[in-house]
């Protein structure tokens, strides 16, 4: 009796250490809650949290003081059914089937069978939920949410019906539900009330098991309409342009409500919240509001202003409160991180990684040596980062600008003719990273698109963005 006592002391006393030791303590007694709050058509500039100059967002100001602010991520595409696209799939553009809202042969629908985040996730036991605009297949087609991994999708499956925010009807699983308007454009009106309603609904039923709740609200999209415009009311500024600032504004006390809802259900502690948007702002709201943050571009293009994203990620107890990453990432890193969460393998044809390391403090061994997208619309475009180098061109064998983001943030400074050593080193990726599309076109060279390119004016780089940039990492990213 006396050896079984003391085995039994031993086992214990091994147990006790065990658990109390880094890698134990990383690992979740239940697999973590993630919820992915993906805004639209936000620009990295209209979030105080990353230098709004037009007001504050302070519940979003609250993820990244809890949580961990990326300075150095992108979205998937500069316009949103290919940036969801990334999204989904883990494949980066020139992998994908969707590369543009269009194509030639119209909307594609993601296919049967196609692996997606919320699949994976679904078939590792989570409940997986959507709420806002989908963008990948419509009702009836393969590429529908529902077939797609969600368990219930809720909101808008085309993108066009996205712009109704006083729609006659929303859609749950593919099927139309009636939305009676009172013709009086109140909150109750306003599809984004039901929209976050279900959202925080979802939460609620599931808080028992392992859930997936994918937010992927359409504020502050067009239309630009909003029941009050309030507090921006009285500035003086277009009704359009009070009316996106006020849409920037509802979103964050959503996020808000979000946070509170997790607080009341206890919750917080085993829920992973990421906050983004699905690109960059529209060029109308880049001079009187300043929503690309003094970057150059706007949604549809590949130059910083249309790519870059606000990326914030909030955990307690896993993610150390208040710290800045400059790790690269894009939305592509989202499905192998949500593997890496959910303890299921990394499936393969997966261009991303998985950022978990750097969300829990440790080292991030796999890092992407260069970041690679392409878009078709409203032409062809092809972007790399390459550490601080950045090139952007119009055509496969157009020529080449180059830019030093770590010194030029603002993409003001073509340095191509400097050093062709780095321009062929990125024509070379660009060439090897695009794999040719039966559905869409990619020119050898631009066609009566150079007047066109950019209708804004170059912008002149901020203070705060030139520090942003230049911000050391955390001891985890060195």
């Amino acid at each position: 009796m006396k050896l079984i006592s003391t085995a039994a002391f031993i086992f214990s006393f091994i147990c006790s250490v065990s658990t109390s030791s880094p890698l134990v303590a990383d690992i979740p007694a239940r697999k973590p809650n993630i919820i992915f709050i993906l805004v639209d058509d936000a620009g990295i500039g209209d979030f105080s949290t990353y230098g709004c100059k037009y007001g504050v967002t302070p519940n979003i100001d609250r993820l990244a003081a809890e949580g961990m602010k990326f300075t150095r991520a992108y979205s998937g595409s500069a316009v949103c059914a290919p940036s969801r696209c990334v999204l989904m799939t883990g494949q980066h553009p020139g992998h994908m089937l969707r590369r543009a809202n269009q194509s030639k042969h119209g909307l594609l629908a993601l296919p049967d069978g196609q692996l997606t985040s919320a699949r994976l996730l679904q078939d590792a036991g989570y409940a997986t939920g959507g709420f806002g605009k989908w963008g990948l297949g419509n009702p009836g087609t393969t590429g529908a949410a529902e077939k797609q991994g969600f368990d219930v999708f809720f909101g808008y499956y085309d993108q066009k019906h996205a712009h109704d925010f006083y729609t006659d009807h929303l859609v749950r699983n593919g099927v139309d539900i009636p939305y009676p308007q009172s013709g009086r454009k109140t909150w109750d009106d306003y599809s984004h009330t039901q929209i976050t309603d279900e959202t925080l609904k979802f939460i609620e039923q599931n808080k028992d098991r392992p859930f997936f709740c994918y937010a992927a609200w359409t504020p502050p999209h067009g239309d630009y309409v909003i029941p009050d415009n309030a507090p921006y009311s009285q500035k003086p500024w277009s009704e359009e342009v009070r009316n996106y600032a006020a849409m920037v504004g509802l979103i964050d006390k959503d996020v808000g409500r979000v946070l509170q809802k997790l607080e009341d259900l206890g919750l917080d502690e085993n829920t992973l919240v990421i906050f983004t948007s699905d690109n960059g702002a529209n060029e109308e709201f880049v001079k009187p509001l300043g929503s690309t943050g003094g970057l150059r571009g706007s949604k549809r293009m590949l130059y910083e202003g249309g790519i870059r994203a606000p990326f914030i990620a909030r955990w307690p107890g896993r993610i150390q409160p208040n710290t800045t990453s400059d790790l690269l990432t894009t939305f592509v890193d989202f499905l192998p991180t949500a593997a890496d969460l959910a303890g299921v393998p990394l499936p393969p044809a997966v261009d991303g990684i998985s950022m978990v390391p750097t969300l829990l403090g440790k080292k991030q061994a796999a890092r992407h040596e260069l970041l690679y997208f392409e878009i078709y619309e409203p032409y062809f475009q092809q972007s790399v980062r390459l550490a601080d180098w950045k090139g952007y061109r119009l055509g496969t064998k157009a020529p080449l600008e180059l830019y030093d983001l770590k010194t030029d943030p603002a993409e003001q400074n073509n340095l191509a003719a400097i050093h062709p050593e780095i321009v062929r080193k990125i024509e070379g990726i660009m060439t090897a990273e695009h794999t040719p599309s039966p559905h869409y076109d990619a020119p050898e060279q631009p066609e009566k698109v150079t007047k066109a390119k950019e209708k804004t004016p170059k912008a002149k780089p901020l203070p705060e963005l030139l520090n942003e940039e230049n911000a050391n990492p955390t001891p985890n990213d060195k």
